[in-house]
C-alpha cells in the first residue's frame, strides 16, 4: 500500500512517500547490511556540539531482545508491532560527556531517528515510532544507567496489506494522511 503525501509544495519523494504503517510483512527479514546502513544514517545525523547522545537497543523478530521490547509495549501496540522485522528502543543520554545536563538530547535523538527513517524509506522499508511503551520496563530489562532515558520504540519492516490487521486497526491503516496547513505553524512577525 502506498500513501504518498498530498503536498502543497514540492518536497523530496522520500519524504512524500514516508508514512507509518501498522501492517508489516512478518515473512520478510531485513538483511544485516541494511540494518547497519540504517544505523549509519543515524550516526551521521546532526548533533548539538557533536555529543551524539543517542543509543539504540535493537531486536530482530524471534530473538530475546525483540521479545523484551515487545513486552514493554502497551496492549494497542502489541496488536501489530510484533509483525515488524525489527524493533528498537531509542535511548538518550541526558548528560554531556563532561557530566552537564544536555538540554538538546531529545532533539538530537529525534534527528538521528529522522535520518534513519529517510534511509529506511530509500531502501523500501517503513518505520513506525511509538510512545506507547513502558520506559521503566525498558530501563529495568536493559539495566540502563539513570542518565540514559528510553524515549521511543520504533518498528521497522516491509509494509503489508491492511486486511491482515485486527479489525479495529484497518480503518486507521487506510485513512488518508493528513497534516496541519503550513499557515498553522509558521510565523514571520
Amino acid at each position: 500500500m502506498e500513501k504518498t503525501a498530498n503536498t502543497q509544495y514540492p518536497i523530496s519523494s522520500l519524504l512524500a512517500k514516508r508514512w507509518s504503517p501498522r501492517s508489516f510483512d512478518n515473512k520478510k527479514e531485513i538483511p544485516q547490511e541494511v540494518i547497519n546502513s540504517l544505523f549509519e544514517a543515524a550516526r551521521w545525523s546532526a548533533s548539538s556540539n557533536n555529543f551524539q547522545p543517542w543509543q539504540f537497543v535493537y531486536g530482530l523478530r524471534g530473538d530475546k531482545t525483540f521479545k523484551t521490547i515487545t513486552d514493554s509495549l502497551v496492549e494497542f501496540n502489541q496488536l501489530w508491532a510484533p509483525e515488524a522485522s525489527m524493533l528498537f528502543v531509542v535511548l538518550g543520554n541526558e548528560l554531556t560527556p563532561n557530566g552537564q545536563k544536555n538540554i538538546s538530547y531529545q532533539y538530537d535523538c529525534g534527528a538521528a531517528v529522522a535520518s534513519l527513517t529517510v534511509e529506511a524509506t530509500e531502501r523500501g522499508l517503513f518505520v513506525h515510532q511509538m510512545a506507547g511503551f513502558s520506559p521503566e520496563a525498558i530501563s529495568k530489562a536493559f539495566n540502563l544507567p539513570e542518565n540514559v532515558k528510553p524515549l521511543v520504540v520504533v518498528a521497522v519492516g516491509y509494509a503489508d496489506v491492511s486486511e491482515k490487521l485486527h479489525p479495529n486497526l484497518i480503518d486507521l491503516e487506510k485513512a488518508p494522511r493528513t497534516r496541519k496547513e503550513i499557515s498553522e505553524f509558521i510565523f514571520n512577525k
